[in-house]
């Protein structure tokens, strides 16, 4: 298992680590299987979007604003109530296929770490899951 450090500077923000996450598999030569990676966070989350246009986390951000306010009637004491639902709604790990030491993603798709108290520093893990293809004989 691998540590993955992200650092928020806002308290909403969607942060991309696909170029981490590629980095990792690349440091390790990883060749076939599953890597998860992971979120041990209760008000941040990881999901997989468009990378291409920065307009889509900036757009997914607001939304999220208007629908979970920071303020409302929560009974939560810290004042966070809104980011563990946002973080609930991203959901805290995300599997992604590898296949000749590259992450199997779409066209436009990147990995995001999303951010909902900071600023923080947090951790992301990865672990890697081998798929051994079976030779029949």
């Amino acid at each position: 298992m691998f540590e993955l450090k992200v650092v928020s500077n806002k308290r909403n923000e969607m942060i991309d680590i696909t170029r981490e996450v590629q980095n990792f598999v690349d440091r390790k030569n990883l060749q076939k299987g599953h890597l998860i990676v992971y979120v041990p966070h209760t008000t941040a989350g990881i999901t997989i979007n468009e990378g291409a246009d920065p307009s889509v986390q900036r757009d997914i951000i607001a939304t999220l604003k208007i629908i979970i306010p920071e303020r409302g009637d929560y009974h939560h004491s810290e004042g966070n109530s809104d980011a563990h639902i946002k973080a609930s709604l991203f959901g805290s790990s995300v599997t992604i296929l590898v296949e000749d030491n590259r992450l199997i993603l779409g066209t436009w798709q990147h990995i995001f770490f999303y951010e909902g108290d900071g600023p923080r520093n947090r951790i992301v893990y990865l672990d890697f899951m081998p798929r051994y293809v079976s030779v029949k004989t």
